[in-house]
């Protein structure tokens, strides 16, 4: 059984992480899809590291971690979309835990589109 503390933690910290997730369209804005077909390929693992490496990097101010609804493109889930202000939008495709993190240093730090995990890369017919 968790003590009252603990549980205030745990509160605590969901609540920032729910905050995190408003619309703040000043910042840039990390989209995972999180419809059926994207919580069924994976997207939960992917929507939590990104959530977790804004928050234990003290990001929050730069960017807004927010889950979607379907973004119609089943066959490419789990699918994170970066909105940055004044910029084109990037879709990527496939993702997992740890292309995740790859993203959030190369592109969301760096300022590096990670092009082999873009729906630009994909072989659409």
């Amino acid at each position: 059984m968790k003590t009252l503390e603990e549980l205030k933690a745990i509160r605590d910290k969901m609540q920032s992480q729910v905050s995190m997730r408003g619309e703040d369209h000043g910042r840039t804005r990390i989209l995972v899809g999180m419809a059926t077909c994207g919580i069924a390929s994976g997207a939960r693992p992917v929507l939590n590291t990104l959530s977790n490496l804004v928050q234990e990097n003290h990001m929050t101010d730069r960017f807004s971690v927010t889950q979607t609804g379907c973004i119609g493109l089943c066959q490419y889930e789990p699918i994170v979309e970066i909105l940055e202000p004044g910029k084109d939008k990037v879709t990527y495709i496939n993702m997992t835990a740890e292309k995740a993190e790859e993203v959030y240093k190369e592109h969301l730090l760096g300022g590096h589109i990670v092009q082999n995990y873009t729906l630009a890369s994909a072989d659409i017919k």
